[in-house]
């Protein structure tokens, strides 16, 4: 059974939601705070999570955090503030997507089918060629979606390793934001080029933990991101 976590304080709203996943073939998993959310995601491990900014006990953003610490599953918060600064710091912990109190649970599924899309697809951006990249201390296996720098492995999301396979395999070469956002996210993802640039800044922060003098990610600007050697 594939399932859709449904976090939300409100239940008229998670009722709402719970019909329209049941319409589109999920299961609905209901939390009503973010400690249940937590507990939840851990013991059914769903394949979305619709997740309120404003919950007890924990709230939308920290579970956001501790689901993208350890699962590459779409997050989509929902929340009743719209402000320019609350988005950005929605995409900047990782979610996938964003939807402002009051929305159409229509909208809302349409969302969800489309981070679901991306997610379906296996990208392999060398395809038929050779599953491993080593670049100095760096190496990047394809075949176990594993990064290894000095030979210690990198804890990286899934996209984070198919985003250094891309730049990786194509050496100071620049990819603009919708060259990155179009081959990874997919031509019908909701979100904008900030989605790009907070990506990038999680990758960075988890890569310089080691060392790595011959290589790096380069920000060109105005234009976009390299994989400079």
């Amino acid at each position: 059974m594939n399932y859709i976590l449904i976090a939300d304080d409100n239940s008229d709203i998670t009722d709402i939601l719970a019909n329209y996943v049941v319409k589109e073939g999920y299961e609905p998993i209901i939390a009503g705070d973010g400690e249940a959310a937590i507990e939840k995601f851990d013991e059914f491990t769903p394949v979305c999570v619709l997740l309120d900014v404003m919950m007890p006990k924990i709230d939308g953003y920290e579970v956001c955090r501790r689901i993208r610490a350890k699962s590459d599953i779409p997050v989509i918060l929902i929340t009743a503030r719209g402000e320019d600064f609350e988005r950005i710091m929605g995409l900047d912990i990782g979610a996938d997507d964003y939807i402002v109190k009051p929305f159409s649970p229509s909208e809302v599924m349409a969302r969800v089918r489309a981070v679901l899309r991306r997610t379906a697809k296996t990208e392999r951006p060398a395809e038929g060629g050779e599953d491993k990249i080593s670049v100095g201390n760096l190496v990047i296996n394809l075949t176990e979606y594993a990064v290894y720098i000095n030979n210690k492995p990198i804890n990286l999301t899934k996209k984070e390793v198919e985003t250094m396979w891309t730049l990786a395999n194509n050496p100071n070469k620049v990819f603009s934001r919708d060259n990155l956002l179009d081959s990874l996210w997919g031509y019908d993802y909701f979100g904008g080029n900030r989605t790009v640039d907070s990506h990038i800044k999680r990758l960075r922060a988890k890569l310089d933990v080691e060392e790595h003098e011959g290589w790096s990610i380069k920000t060109v600007w105005g234009v976009g991101y390299k994989f400079e050697v």
